[in-house]
């Protein structure tokens, strides 16, 4: 069992329970799961941007991607129904929460001047989206390997009901949020 799983579970679910003085064990908030998404706008022109950004996400996540298409037309971006824009990996279980602990304990810390994630990302239902600018900051990723920096969307889906109860279980989790706007 993972480090951060296991803090969960005897740590941070009874102190979701107690402070928000749940009624039942299974209205405690927990991540169901993770959703890494790398959008490719440069893939219309260029199919081989694809495949690097396959691999640097298998890389990351420990799990094969799969390709996003475009769900409709839009002319603006020369952009049709169909064509392959991104890939994106969902994580569940034990990766996910082996993910989770790299994220918040090795990827964020290296982020160039990193003051803290916005606490304003949340989407109304309890689940939370942050945007990473390169993949660099991951340690499975090597220098001199990659073509192109590319950013990244993390998208963290909790059972939470509200906003509120989100925030609480990512910040006892250890996600920094910024002090200006917590």
């Amino acid at each position: 069992m993972n480090n951060i799983q296991e803090r969960y579970q005897k740590e941070i679910a009874p102190a979701l329970f107690k402070t928000f003085g749940f009624k039942n064990v299974m209205q405690i908030p927990h991540i169901e799961k993770v959703v890494v998404n790398i959008g490719l706008g440069e893939a219309l022109d260029n199919p081989k941007v694809l495949e690097s950004a396959v691999a640097d996400l298998a890389q990351i996540t420990g799990q094969k991607p799969v390709l996003t298409k475009a769900k409709k037309d839009i002319s603006n971006f020369k952009l049709r129904s169909g064509r392959l824009i991104g890939t994106k990996v969902t994580l569940r279980g034990e990766r996910m929460w082996s993910f989770l602990d790299r994220l918040l304990n090795i990827a964020l810390p290296r982020v160039r001047d990193f003051r803290g994630v916005s606490a304003n990302a949340f989407d109304g239902r309890g689940n939370y989206t942050l945007g990473i600018k390169d993949q660099l900051v991951f340690p499975e990723i090597e220098y001199d390997k990659i073509d192109k920096l590319r950013g990244m969307e993390i998208t963290i889906v909790t059972s939470a009901k509200t906003d509120e109860h989100a925030r609480a279980l990512l910040q006892l989790l250890g996600m920094p949020f910024s002090k200006k706007e917590a």
